[in-house]
């Protein structure tokens, strides 16, 4: 669906459509598509809680675990107090419980950075594909500029509020629709005529949210919020603008901007601007997909081989299309074979050189698939990946061949750490940077972006972002 723009969109609108997509607790719903039994469950993702280990602190935590009181950055003892391990995970060596006063509620597991960058991997292609400026955030969030994809004009209809539905709500709920039924994973999209607006919406109605704040509506919008909910404001800003008299968006846009800029000096003039819905930054790109992929999922699992060759032709065609579409030349083509319960499985090829030909992605495709010709499968998937979006001759393919070692770094680069081995690895290099991520919250409560922002280590949807532990 490349390049699609829905019915009565317009290019020319007067007011920029803003979309900010936030993924639900990421890395709790990515361990849920590894293991789909844990629906419904309290997850908590972190490191810490394993045997021998004293420190650490949580990642992020699903909603159901939240209601046990743990939260993103608390230490994992906490957590543990809070939630005890579910049953099975909290057995003395005789096989007996630990403790079985305390009743096994809960559902750790250990970061596993690969495939959760993985998953949003394939997230992040769907926004590029539905916007012609993506702003990638963080693993979990992104800003998309959809101006020239649909418009505030109402159609048939009304929303939650009553009001006629605009085509950018209907836009919106399509790309939560793609990223639920492709990737499996829900998302919070926030729709605003700014970035700082369309932030504060995807917040507003976690977890699944979609809100929609039209231009004439942003003061309105802005007003009732507490000024913490104020894009930009922490803990720290918040409690200085409280002593000022200021608890809510509307009395911060209501100010003297003089005094707030003698105090927090030009970022106190920005957050004014901000609480009265003025934001002027641009969505500006933050660079090129390193990859384009599709995936499509069999009602139910099957084995039947001459289906699977049938589907893996049709994402074939798709994802040499897109990458036409784009201009991008492909180094490595590949597949993804998800067997029951989520086995996840990924075979690459390596060429010579960039190529732009859906004959050879077709053909590598199957050819790769025939390994798989006896599995039961659930999911396929088609990448072509190494991009290369400058002008430059193909590569001849006559006689190309793919070495040992060129499989292996494709297949290092692009598949799932499934076996224990490779996900101990992973957590061993994470584990130190978490805990020190975890005291570093405690001593300090404040640190500001390129943009003069302040940040908190976790998203109000409680997902501790990829930059605290890289």
């Amino acid at each position: 669906m490349s390049g699609e723009t829905l019915p009565g969109a317009r290019g020319d609108a007067e007011e920029r459509i803003v979309f900010h997509v936030d993924m639900d607790c990421f890395y709790a719903s990515c361990e849920r598509l590894k293991e789909p039994e844990l629906e419904g469950e309290p997850v908590v993702v972190g490191m810490g809680y394993e045997p021998g280990e004293g420190h650490g602190a949580v990642a992020t935590a699903s909603y159901e675990a939240r209601e046990h009181g743990v939260d993103s950055a608390q230490p994992i003892t906490q957590a543990l107090d809070a939630l005890p391990r579910a049953a099975g995970a909290e057995l003395d060596d005789d096989g007996t419980p630990a403790d079985p006063e305390i009743p096994a509620v809960g559902y750790y597991r250990p970061v596993d950075m690969e495939f959760y960058k993985e998953v949003s991997a394939q997230v992040k292609e769907i926004l590029h594909d539905c916007a012609d400026v993506v702003r990638e955030v963080s693993i979990d969030e992104a800003y998309l500029d959809v101006t020239e994809r649909t418009a505030w004009q109402t159609v048939g209809g009304e929303d939650e509020g009553g009001c006629e539905r605009t085509l950018a709500e209907g836009y919106a709920r399509h790309v939560k629709q793609r990223i639920d039924r492709e990737v499996g994973v829900t998302a919070s999209v926030g729709v605003g005529p700014n970035m700082s607006v369309a932030k504060v919406a995807s917040d507003y109605d976690k977890p699944n949210g979609l809100v929609v704040v039209r231009p004439e509506e942003v003061r309105s919008f802005l007003d009732p919020l507490d000024i913490e909910e104020v894009h930009g404001v922490g803990p720290v800003t918040a409690r200085e603008l409280r002593e000022m008299g200021i608890e809510t968006a509307g009395d911060l846009a209501a100010a003297d901007p003089r005094p707030l800029g003698e105090k927090f000096g030009e970022r106190g003039r920005d957050l004014h601007r901000r609480a009265r819905g003025d934001d002027d930054r641009a969505v500006t790109p933050t660079g090129l997909p390193k990859s384009l992929s599709r995936e499509s999922a069999f009602t139910k699992p099957t084995s039947d081989s001459e289906a699977m060759r049938e589907k893996v032709r049709a994402l074939a065609a798709d994802v040499a299309e897109r990458a036409q579409s784009r201009g991008a030349l492909y180094r490595t083509i590949g597949i993804k074979v998800v067997q029951p319960p989520f086995e996840v499985n990924t075979r690459a090829k390596s060429l010579p050189g960039p190529v732009d030909d859906p004959e050879l992605v077709e053909s590598v495709a199957l050819e790769l698939l025939t390994e798989f010709d006896d599995a039961r499968v659930r999911k396929l998937g088609v990448r072509v990946s190494n991009l290369d979006f400058a002008e430059s001759d193909q590569t001849s393919l006559d006689g190309w061949e793919t070495t040992d070692a060129d499989a292996a770094e494709e297949l290092a680069a692009s598949s799932t750490p499934t076996d224990s081995a490779m996900n101990d690895a992973a957590a061993d290099r994470i584990e130190p940077t978490l805990s020190d991520w975890a005291e570093d919250r405690v001593r300090s409560t404040r640190r500001e972006d390129a943009d003069g922002v302040e940040n908190r280590p976790e998203s109000t949807d409680g997902q501790a972002s990829l930059t605290e532990f890289e």
